[in-house]
């Protein structure tokens, strides 16, 4: 369980999408408080799963080879392909270099995104703590929190090192985005460039990025879940 949570948590705190849109969030009048907003939503929504699962287990996993079990490495294998499928989805109607940008915005070049991106700001510029909020758990990227839930199933509450492993899940899978507002309150100037330049790298990149996240994920997914329902 540990290892499959360390892998899932270190691919959600690099998954693009709520890295561009926290780097907006904090870029806005008030940014700080909107990026604090941001980042208790995120962590709430993780907490939420986690206990959601805790409390239909009783913090004790289900037996080796029961139905409950089963059930939950089924679920981590459907997800898995799902992941896989989606990144070849996403690759295959990526555009090709120089081509005209499609009318969804992730999928296009970097001349899409400085286009888009001034409209981004300027609606960044009304949004509230809540909305901020929203937005947080709008970018959870839901299949691979899915999966850490089903992972959990096999969390042991008995055991204290199972509360450091799901401690050290929340902060893992939230470290992009507590990292990025710490360096906005100790060093804001410095972060204001910094931020400004990861925005810009992400507008190019981000498709490459999501791909490469969804594969390694679908693939560790699928990998570790027919281990374990056929050993």
């Amino acid at each position: 369980m540990v290892l499959d949570l360390l892998v899932i948590g270190l691919i959600i705190t690099l998954y693009p999408l709520p890295i561009m849109a926290f780097v907006l969030v904090v870029s806005a009048p008030g940014g700080l408080w909107k990026g604090l907003a941001f980042i208790l939503a995120w962590l709430g929504c993780l907490v939420a799963v986690i206990a959601v699962v805790l409390l239909l287990t009783g913090g004790q996993p289900p037996p080796p080879r029961s139905p409950p079990s089963t059930a939950g490495l089924a679920v981590r294998l459907a997800i898995g392909i799902g992941l896989v499928a989606y990144a070849e989805h996403r690759r295959r109607r990526r555009p090709a270099a120089g081509a005209a940008p499609d009318g969804e915005g992730p999928g296009s070049g970097s001349g899409s995104g400085s286009a888009e991106e001034p409209r981004a700001l300027s609606r960044m510029d009304q949004v509230s703590a809540w909305s901020a909020a929203g937005i947080a758990v709008l970018l959870q990227p839901w299949g691979m929190v899915g999966a850490a839930a089903a992972t959990v199933l096999e969390a042991n509450l008995s055991d204290s090192a199972t509360y450091l492993a799901l401690f050290g899940f929340c902060i893992l899978a939230s470290a992009t985005l507590l990292a990025m507002e710490l360096f906005m309150v100790f060093a804001p100037a410095r972060a204001a460039v910094a931020l400004t330049g990861m925005r810009a790298w992400l507008s190019d990149h981000k498709d490459p990025a999501i791909v490469l996240a969804c594969l390694v994920c679908g693939l560790w997914l699928v990998g570790r879940s027919l281990y374990d329902l056929t050993r």
